[in-house]
C-alpha cells in the first residue's frame, strides 16, 4: 500500500515527531478539470478496504467518475501506530495524535498528490465523519461539500465516558503491563470487544433480536464475534485511537480557540449531517444542535434500531446504503 511520509511533524501537543507515515489508497483518477476529488478517511477499526462497500460502479460515489482518496487514521496499524513504530516512540510511548493532527497530515498528502483548488466532497462514518467535520472547519474555502454520518464535531462527555469503560476493560488485564506487554493481552482485548458491542447497537436492536439476520442465534454469539474481532488488533493501537476519539473537537486549535459555535458557523461547505437515530456514541440530539449552527447544512437523520452500526460497512441496516447514496447524489448535484 502507498505511504506518504512527513518529517519533523509538530503535533498539537507541541511535541515534534521525526517521521510520520500516512497510509492511503486511491480509487479512480483525477479528471481533467481536477474537480472530482473525494476524501473518505477510515474509521476507528477501519482499514482502507473497509470503506469499499460505500462506493462502486453505478453508485453515488463511483471510481469511474470520482477520484476517491482513503487515508488511514494514525494508529490503525497501517499508518504510523504504536505497533509499527520502532525506537523511543514505540508501543506505549507512542505520541498522542488529535483529529486535527490527522487532518493536517491528510492535507499535506492531498497537496502533494493532487494540487487541486477544492475538494469536491469529504465524507466518513464514525471517526471518519469526525475527520470530515475537521476538514470542513479547518479548510472552509477548500472543501466544497461534506457528509459526516454517525459522527459529531466534538466528542461528547457521554461518549468520552463510554470510551473510558472499554479502555478500563482492556487495561485491567494484568498482561497489558502498562502497555509494555510481551504477548497480546487477550483477556483485555476480549473484554474491550464485549463491552464495545453493547454500545454499538441500540436497546431495541437487542430487544427485537435483530442480530439474528446477521447470523447470530443469540446475543452471546454476537458478543463472542466482537471478542474475536478485537483479538486481531494491537492493544496500544486501540488505545491510541481511543485517545484521538476522546479528544475530537473541531474548535480546539489556534483558529477557533475552543469556541465550537464559531467553528461550526465558519464552515462554508454544503453539508448533510446524518446521524443514526439510536446511535449512543454520536447522538442525534447533538448532531442536530451542531447542524443548526452550520450555515449550509441539512440535517438528515436515518431512522434505525441498529444504533451506531446502522451504517457499518460490513453489515449495515438494510436500508442504510440506499439512504446514503440518495444523500450523496443530492449533495453532489448542487
Amino acid at each position: 500500500m502507498p505511504i506518504h511520509i512527513e518529517r519533523d511533524v509538530r503535533l498539537q501537543s507541541g511535541r515534534t515527531v521525526d517521521e510520520v507515515r500516512l497510509s492511503y489508497a486511491i480509487y479512480g483518477e483525477l479528471n481533467a478539470a481536477r474537480d472530482n476529488l473525494v476524501i473518505f478517511p477510515t474509521y476507528f477499526t477501519g482499514r482502507q478496504s473497509c470503506n469499499e462497500p460505500y462506493f462502486g460502479q453505478g453508485r453515488a460515489l463511483d471510481p469511474n467518475i470520482h477520484c476517491i482518496l482513503v487515508p488511514s487514521l494514525i494508529g490503525n496499524s497501517d499508518s504510523s501506530s504504536p505497533s509499527n513504530t520502532t525506537g523511543p516512540d514505540a508501543g506505549a510511548a507512542f505520541p498522542n495524535f488529535t483529529i486535527h493532527d490527522n487532518v493536517r497530515l491528510q492535507r499535506a498528502l492531498v497537496d502533494k498528490l493532487f494540487q487541486v483548488e477544492r475538494v469536491a466532497l469529504v465524507i466518513g462514518w464514525s471517526m471518519g465523519g469526525c475527520q470530515a467535520f475537521e476538514w470542513a472547519a479547518q479548510f472552509p474555502d477548500f472543501v466544497a461539500r461534506a457528509l459526516p454520518f454517525c459522527a459529531t464535531a466534538m466528542c461528547s462527555t457521554h461518549n468520552h465516558v463510554f470510551l473510558e469503560g472499554v479502555k478500563a476493560a482492556l487495561t485491567a488485564d494484568g498482561d497489558w503491563a502498562g502497555g509494555n506487554y510481551s504477548a497480546p493481552p487477550a483477556r483485555g482485548l476480549r473484554a474491550f470487544g464485549r463491552a464495545y458491542a453493547g454500545w454499538a447497537y441500540s436497546r431495541e436492536f437487542f430487544n427485537r433480536r435483530l442480530y439474528r439476520p446477521l447470523g447470530f442465534e443469540t446475543s452471546e454469539d454476537l458478543l463472542q464475534d466482537w471478542e474475536r474481532d478485537h483479538l486481531s488488533w494491537d492493544a496500544n493501537d486501540l488505545l491510541c485511537k481511543v485517545w484521538t476519539w476522546q479528544h475530537a473537537d473541531i474548535s480546539v486549535n489556534g483558529r477557533y480557540h475552543g469556541d465550537l459555535p464559531t467553528a461550526l458557523n465558519a464552515i462554508k461547505a454544503r453539508m448533510i449531517v446524518m446521524p443514526a437515530t439510536t446511535d449512543m456514541y454520536f447522538a442525534e440530539t447533538q448532531a442536530s444542535r451542531e447542524a443548526s449552527l452550520i450555515p449550509n447544512a441539512e440535517f438528515r437523520p436515518f431512522f434505525s434500531h441498529w444504533g451506531h452500526c446502522a451504517a457499518t460497512p460490513s453489515a449495515p441496516d438494510p436500508g442504510f446504503l440506499p439512504f446514503l447514496d440518495d444523500a450523496i447524489f443530492d449533495l453532489m448535484s448542487e
